[in-house]
């Protein structure tokens, strides 16, 4: 696909969400830029007038307690940063709020932690209720809920988490703005050689290659978290743009045409185009929002049935097992120590033990009582590359 054409196709997205980073809504001072948040507001209000559907997933909640409190280094602990979190998280929606407000739009703050996306029921309880949000006409504003998340429970980043909501809610398009213009050759604050790769239609080793350190002192992002957020997107079918969000127009390619030029490349970013084989809601749930129980370790022939041809995990392809789980769990599945699937067993770990190198006809003997042949229906399977 040619990259003119595939950057115009982003002009039909109607529903879509904005990730915007800490780094683009902060001073190097930590304190927030407002003039950066009103430009912001005023293009998701636009797009919103043209009866598009808009989620706001934003960073600063940390930077913003940190500014208010004149702290000039982001803390390492845990306890320091939700304490944080918890002060600069009201300043962060009183200021969205009447900003948007301004433009006669309503929001609401929706706040998540890793369990209410790893946990299916309350996954489906955050759809719905975020669906409705904007069944009302409101813009959901989303954040990690920094206050209550530890180290068992982060997401990790807004990167990760709009990729997530990304698939929470079914978007046609996410968009992370950043302090970088995209994904780019080399690292431009080092070589002045670094070009723009406007187009990524296939996330390869090579391109995960590229990514560089960390984000900024405030943020918690970098490269490489983007990149792993984009695989996430367009596994599930949704393409990623990354841009510069510094600028009042960072977000003119959803609504103004692209003309080729002698240069066939639009200075707008970096687009990762979806797969065209990609998993629905639920297997896009099971493989990036859960929190595998543990693990089970197949045989080569065990990886290839299920990666190339689709198929079941059988009792035979397991070689061990990592960890303790119940039925039900989720697990991942591994072979030569790289993890490329996760699954709902339907035996413990225990059970598994016992099974595992077995044929599926010997099961019901070794257990003592019939059992499913498979281990993972490929229903209850979800590859991640």
């Amino acid at each position: 696909m040619k990259t003119i054409e595939a950057w115009q196709n982003l002009q039909s997205a109607q529903r879509m969400v904005i990730k915007v980073g800490t780094s683009t809504l902060t001073y190097k001072t930590g304190k927030l830029n407002l003039s950066a948040m009103e430009r912001l507001v005023r293009q998701l209000a636009d797009i919103k007038n043209q009866g598009r559907e808009v989620l706001l997933v934003t960073s600063a909640a940390v930077g913003a307690g940190m500014g208010r409190l004149n702290i000039k280094e982001k803390p390492n602990t845990i306890s320091d940063r939700q304490a944080l979190a918890a002060i600069g998280q009201g300043i962060l929606m009183h200021i969205y709020e009447k900003l948007f407000g301004e433009y006669g739009v309503v929001v609401a703050q929706v706040l998540l932690t890793k369990d209410d996306v790893a946990d299916r029921q309350r996954y489906l309880n955050a759809r719905t209720t975020v669906r409705q949000i904007m069944a009302f006409g409101a813009v959901p504003i989303i954040n990690e809920n920094d206050t209550v998340a530890f180290d068992q429970i982060q997401i990790g980043d807004n990167d990760t988490l709009s990729a997530m909501v990304s698939g929470l809610v079914d978007a046609e398009l996410l968009v992370i703005l950043s302090d970088v213009d995209g994904l780019f050759s080399n690292d431009p604050r080092e070589s002045s050689q670094a070009t723009l790769i406007p187009l990524v239609e296939d996330i390869t080793p090579e391109i995960e290659a590229l990514a560089g350190g960390t984000g900024s002192k405030f943020g918690s992002g970098g490269m490489k978290t983007k990149i792993a957020a984009a695989r996430i997107a367009v596994s599930q079918g949704i393409p990623m743009v990354l841009t510069n969000g510094s600028g009042d127009r960072s977000l003119s390619f959803l609504h103004k045409n692209i003309k080729s030029d002698a240069v066939d490349t639009p200075p707008h970013g970096t687009l990762f185009l979806p797969k065209p084989s990609f998993l629905g809601n639920r297997k896009g749930w099971l493989a990036f929002s859960t929190r595998p129980a543990g693990a089970v370790l197949v045989d080569a022939g065990a990886s290839k049935a299920i990666a190339d041809k689709g198929k079941s995990l059988l009792p035979s392809g397991i070689l061990a097992v990592e960890g303790t789980f119940g039925r039900g769990e989720v697990v991942d599945i591994t072979c030569c120590s790289e993890t490329f699937a996760r699954g709902i067993v339907n035996y413990s770990s225990g059970d598994i033990e016992r099974i595992k190198g077995k044929h599926s006809s010997e099961v019901e003997c070794i257990l003592g009582f019939g059992h499913e042949q498979e281990v993972i229906h490929r229903n209850n399977l979800s590859l991640w590359k």
